[in-house]
């Protein structure tokens, strides 16, 4: 070496060294176990085997600010808000990393219709896919703040969310047969089913006037569609399936029932239940849904013996 190194230098060997080591299949393999730790109650096992790479990696990236988002959602405390939002713009900067840069012209058409979706590798792809996931986290927590700054911000962050996704939408459409089959794309299909169908589940459950509107702005709330597509997420063995699962359990078992949209399914929500409650069953996740099915069916006994097994299991 002609110079000793300085500690940025070391610093910067190191990121170069755990990027290049660190392939798409193998941070979603990771992630995978993460999520585990996560759904077995164990949040701070889950942070720490995440935090080591969340500034190297997009999907580390992304879970580990997710984790911190239901924390702060759970609490309300203003700190643990404080700390999510921090961690959700550190991930947004860690999935530009891995976007395609455009150039001037693609950049002013990028702004109102997405990054181009041709020639794109696998890992741009799922950089979109994530970047659209995050920013949707982040414009949910703007909305939290309860003020009309934070209303504007949330609601120009929901939009370019939606466009991203509906750009990964895109892209999975004209993916050749072959590609779809890769381990890495079975992640990104499950992914785009996620988005799709909670953007058009929600705005579906809009008053009819507001809904013109958002269907003017360019959303669509179709709920049948946003169905469709989070039973596909939900079905398939992607690191997004129970993201959709639980969004259709929340939808059956709160949304429908307390907006009144329409009696719960709840054969359905206890099927969707039924693996993960069997592979967690001490989840608190699986737990809670499974109580609020016990309660929906009137069976309040059940209910008692849910609430003290999730007390004995912490």
């Amino acid at each position: 070496l002609s110079r000793v190194l300085t500690g940025e230098d070391v610093h910067l060997l190191v990121s170069l060294f755990i990027r290049s080591s660190l392939d798409l299949e193998t941070a979603l393999e990771e992630c995978n176990v993460a999520l585990h730790l996560f759904l077995n109650n164990r949040f701070a096992d889950a942070l720490s085997s995440l935090e080591p790479r969340k500034s190297h990696s997009m999907y580390h990236a992304m879970g580990y600010s997710s984790i911190l988002l239901m924390q702060a959602a759970m609490t309300f405390d203003p700190k643990d808000m404080d700390v999510a939002m921090a961690s959700l713009k550190e991930a947004l900067h860690t999935c530009q990393r891995f976007r395609r840069k455009p150039g001037v012209l693609e950049s002013l058409a990028s702004f109102w219709h997405g990054q181009p979706v041709e020639n794109l590798t696998e890992e741009e792809m799922h950089a979109e896919l994530c970047y659209a996931e995050v920013l949707m986290q982040k414009a949910a927590l703007t909305f939290l703040d309860e003020s009309v700054i934070g209303f504007i911000k949330g609601g120009m962050g929901m939009r370019n969310s939606y466009l991203i996704y509906k750009n990964c939408q895109t892209m999975e459409n004209v993916t050749e047969d072959g590609e779809k089959e890769r381990s890495t794309h079975i992640h990104f299909r499950g992914g785009v089913n996620m988005g799709i169908g909670s953007f058009n589940l929600i705005l579906s459950m809009l008053p009819s006037r507001v809904l013109r509107l958002m269907e003017f702005l360019g959303f669509s709330g179709d709920r049948e569609f946003g169905l469709s597509q989070l039973r596909e997420g939900a079905a398939s063995n992607s690191l997004r399936s129970i993201l959709s699962t639980l969004t259709l359990l929340m939808f059956h078992l709160y949304l429908s029932v307390i907006l009144g949209t329409g009696e719960g399914n709840l054969p359905e929500a206890e099927a969707l239940l039924k693996p993960y409650a069997n592979k967690f069953p001490n989840g608190a996740l699986m737990l809670f849904y499974t109580a609020r099915i016990a309660v929906l069916k009137g069976n309040f006994t059940s209910v008692s013996v849910y609430c003290l097994t999730g007390n004995e299991g912490q």
